[in-house]
């Protein structure tokens, strides 16, 4: 199929999923890399509480508040390289 066929499909909300591989898709700046934190039983006790109260597990919290907390960085110093 040529581009400007898949674009109209596309621009005319027809599922144009089955034309797709998707066998080998990536996500940008999505690739996992495993860290270890120490953090203060305090502070670990605090975030079961936080994760508890949300329905999610302690990782995802982590997760969420540091990537909030980096795009607030990024927004306040835009040229330190902050994604």
């Amino acid at each position: 199929m040529k581009a400007k066929n898949f674009e109209k499909q596309f621009d005319e909300d027809v599922d144009i999923t089955s034309l797709l591989d998707i066998s080998k898709a990536k996500r940008v700046l999505q690739e996992q890399k495993r860290v270890n934190v120490d953090f203060p039983t305090w502070m670990i006790e605090s975030l079961d509480r936080e994760a508890g109260k949300l329905g999610v597990t302690r990782q995802s919290i982590i997760k969420v508040w540091l990537a909030e907390r980096l795009e607030k960085a990024a927004l306040t110093h835009p040229s330190s390289g902050a994604r």
